[in-house]
């Protein structure tokens, strides 16, 4: 690996202090140089940059679904091209580690809106460990893991609603210890999907203790961001509190029409918490409209048993009586206990081809030129392409999104699922967005202040000994963008689109992203972390 110099370039070292002109100097991986324009004399590569350039350390996705894209396509376009060098994956507790045959096979087809489901991978890993060993085999960004509570359950306890006994408790503090022993940062949760949402508060805050035992952090998605939303931030904070397990919020946010503006809220109850001592961050994406699948807008009951189970409930007219009242008259918990409108429900993929003509559709519009009712549409689409479809949700507020933005504690994550005919934009164009719209167009943050919410502050979350910021000694990843010209181009009708604005983008020392074009370099790994939390090199 050559030495590379990054001549008389501004500086934004991911701290938030004013960028500085400077030369940087990279070795063997890591910076080995900071000093004054025109002082670094090293016999080394001069990076050409243009004008105007910034040179920033990589930024941290906070909230990856990229667990099987990493290993499908370990070039990993979607995210080096907007200047990630770090994703932390595992998240909303569904995941494929820690797994035995069993676990996965039902995992695989509950996640398959999420991350596809690959016929031609080798899923022979069980431990986290062994996932990471695999990931070390020759990823492009580095990624971090966390450790899913749904899956856990899964493996432990089954997909059925109960409450899990003591013994199963104690089993799953055991499995968690393992994962968080091989290298896991924390714990996730996702508290509107099965069957990590069948988990009352003791079950949790008995996983959480755990995860507080190694340093780590718990990151749930929550029991609501619509109905009740405040409640479920609640209990998480909760738990954080009387667990002493450090809390990240993920893709924080206030969504549907019973929170519009409701914001401060939700950020008053986090500061009080801090205020008493609570260690809380949290994520988000610069986005209005969010993204899941189709299935998750049923009744948790109806999911109880796993994906079989819930797929031969549509068959049941019973069932599906039960299941038309929640999702049109109670409220569904799935839809984060609203009722659901259908003309918010967007399909952004289909796993089966026959399907693809209602990609871009609501559910409300195909159910008019069908002359049939959208719930009748909803199982239809369920049951043809077996629970696979992923939708867009939209139901968010500006209001909210900025002021959410500008929380202490807040960080980038872009939430985004690669597959799909028309998957939600985020994941291709989050990172340039908050640089270009919230930056740039809008002044909701400075630059400075932003890069050290997509660096410096999500690294010192992922207690990461040596990355997030431009110092000596620290590992050289790397962003060069123009912030006069960086630029989200992904929309929704159009998502897999590069951003423009990022020149190069540095892995390890080695160019992921070179004059805009990706290399193919595959020097990322896998971030483990030892019961200190310190980065193992």
């Amino acid at each position: 690996m050559t030495d590379k110099l990054f001549r008389d370039i501004d500086i934004v070292d991911g701290t938030g202090a004013p960028r500085r002109r400077g030369d940087v100097l990279v070795r063997d991986g890591r910076i080995a140089e900071i000093a004054a324009p025109g002082a670094i004399t090293a016999d080394a590569t001069v990076v050409a940059t243009r004008p105007g350039s910034v040179l920033a350390p990589g930024f941290i996705d906070m909230h990856a679904h990229s667990d099987l894209h990493l290993l499908t396509h370990p070039e990993h376009t979607p995210k080096i091209t907007q200047g990630v060098t770090t994703e932390v994956i595992g998240q909303d507790g569904l995941s494929y580690a820690p797994i035995d045959e069993a676990a996965l096979a039902v995992v695989r087809k509950q996640i398959a809106g999420w991350n596809g489901n690959p016929t031609d991978l080798d899923f022979s890993w069980r431990t986290v460990g062994e996932y990471l060993d695999r990931l070390d085999q020759g990823i492009t960004p580095n990624a971090a893991y966390l450790v899913p509570q749904g899956t856990l359950r899964l493996l432990v306890v089954g997909s059925e609603q109960r409450q899990a006994t003591t013994a199963e408790i104690d089993r799953m503090c055991a499995v968690l210890a393992q994962g968080l022993d091989e290298g896991a940062v924390g714990m996730s949760s996702g508290l509107t999907y099965t069957p990590g949402m069948y988990a009352d508060t003791g079950e949790l805050a008995a996983l959480c203790s755990v995860v507080a035992t190694y340093g780590g952090f718990y990151a749930p998605h929550t029991r609501s961001y619509g109905a009740g939303a405040l409640e479920a931030y609640a209990e998480m904070i909760g738990l954080a509190k009387s667990t002493g397990c450090a809390l990240h919020l993920t893709h924080a946010t206030m969504n549907f029409g019973v929170n519009r503006g409701r914001a401060p809220e939700f950020l008053a109850l986090v500061a009080a918490a801090r205020a008493e001592g609570a260690d809380i961050t949290l994520d988000t994406y610069p986005y209005l409209p969010g993204s899941t699948t189709l299935s998750a807008l049923l009744p948790s009951w109806a999911m109880s048993g796993g994906p079989d189970a819930a797929l031969a409930r549509l068959d049941d007219p019973a069932e599906r009586a039960r299941i038309v009242a929640d999702v049109n008259v109670n409220g569904s918990d799935g839809c984060h206990g609203v009722t659901v409108e259908w003309e918010t429900i967007q399909i952004s993929g289909v796993a089966r081809d026959e399907l693809s003509g209602y990609v871009g559709r609501t559910v409300a519009e195909i159910a008019a030129a069908q002359d049939r009712e959208p719930v009748a549409v909803f199982f239809d689409l369920l049951r043809r392409d077996q629970l696979a479809t992923t939708i867009l949700q939209h139901v968010g507020h500006e209001e909210n999104v900025r002021a959410i933005m500008v929380d202490p504690g807040h960080m980038g994550g872009s939430d985004g699922l690669l597959v799909g005919a028309r998957p939600h934009p985020r994941a291709w164009g989050t990172f340039p967005r908050y640089l270009s719209r919230y930056v740039r167009e809008l002044g909701v943050l400075e630059l400075e202040d932003c890069v050290h919410h997509l660096t410096g502050r999500p690294a010192a979350r992922l207690r990461l000994a040596d990355r997030g910021l431009i110092r000596p000694g620290y590992a050289a990843d790397l962003v060069v963008f123009d912030p006069a010209t960086i630029h989200d181009t992904a929309t929704f009708e159009d998502p897999r689109q590069q951003a423009r604005g990022i020149q190069h983008v540095l892995v390890n020392g080695a160019f992921a992203l070179a004059d805009g074009t990706a290399t193919g370099v595959r020097a990322g790994r896998a971030l483990r972390m030892d019961a200190t939390r310190e980065e193992t090199r």
